[in-house]
């Protein structure tokens, strides 16, 4: 593996850091967070199908040494999820 790139717990994929997603064991609170903070770090790739293995597996959380909250999967059911844009067929109440 090229220096400085990471692996996808869960399809393996290996990649720059600007291609996954950051999941941290903080240290020394051991709370889990997205993207930032020291600690022990996962990688995974922004795709349906590696969320789906890394929740049902519970890849993290082996990956992390801790139980990672239901709060963390959602966040990151979130983000595959575009945001809807505005209907611009609608009427705007404001207008």
């Amino acid at each position: 593996m090229p220096p400085n790139h990471r692996r996808c717990l869960a399809c393996r994929k290996t990649g720059t850091k600007a291609e996954f997603w950051r999941i941290v064991r903080l240290h020394p609170t051991g709370t889990v967070q997205l993207d930032r903070g020291m600690g022990r770090s996962a990688y995974l790739c922004p795709q349906v199908r590696c969320l789906q293995i890394a929740q049902k597996k519970n890849r993290l959380g082996r990956s992390l040494k801790t139980q990672v909250p239901d709060v963390i999967y959602n966040h990151l059911w979130q983000r595959l999820t575009p945001p809807i844009p505005p209907d611009p067929t609608v009427n705007n109440p404001q207008d």
